[in-house]
C-alpha cells in the first residue's frame, strides 16, 4: 500500500450556507476515520484548501467524492504525491478557520496575509499548512 498526499483547493458555491461547514466536517471525519484517511481543512467563508493524506486508493476516492460535492466549485489539484509518512496524522480531519493568528502564517507562504490558496503554489500551500499544524490550534 502506498501513501499519498492531495491538496486541493476550491471556492465556495453559491448553494453553500455557512452552517454547512460544520457538517461537512462531521460527515468527513466519520468517512475519514472508516477509510483510514487523515488530513486537514482550511476555510475562510470563501475558500477551502484541503489536504488528505492515506493509501492512494482511499485518497483517490475521497478526492472523487469531493469533485462531486455542489457546495463548493473551480476545484483545482495544487499538489499529489507519494509519501513516506503521514503529516496530519493526529486528525481524520483537522479544522483551521481563518482568524488572526493565521495572516501572519499567510504572508510567509503567499503574498498577502489574506487567505486565498488560488494564489499559491502547492508546495507553499503544503508549508503553510505545516506552519498551521505546529503553531494555532487546530480543531
Amino acid at each position: 500500500m502506498y501513501l499519498v498526499r492531495l491538496i486541493y483547493t476550491s471556492r465556495v458555491s453559491e448553494t453553500f450556507k455557512s452552517s454547512d461547514i460544520e457538517g461537512i466536517l462531521e460527515v468527513a471525519r466519520g468517512k475519514n476515520e472508516r477509510n483510514n484517511v487523515t488530513g486537514l481543512l482550511c476555510f475562510n467563508r470563501r475558500f477551502f484548501l484541503q489536504c488528505l493524506e492515506g493509501s492512494r486508493a482511499k485518497v483517490n476516492q475521497t478526492y472523487h467524492q469531493i469533485l462531486n460535492d455542489p457546495r463548493h466549485e473551480e476545484i483545482v489539484m495544487l499538489n499529489y504525491q507519494e509519501i513516506i509518512s503521514r503529516e496530519f496524522d493526529r486528525w481524520n480531519m483537522g479544522y483551521m478557520p481563518e482568524s488572526s493568528l493565521t495572516y501572519p502564517i499567510n504572508l510567509k507562504y503567499s503574498g498577502t496575509p489574506e487567505f486565498d490558496p488560488y494564489e499559491m503554489s502547492g508546495e507553499s500551500a503544503h508549508q503553510m499548512m505545516l506552519a498551521l499544524r505546529d503553531t494555532v490550534p487546530i480543531q
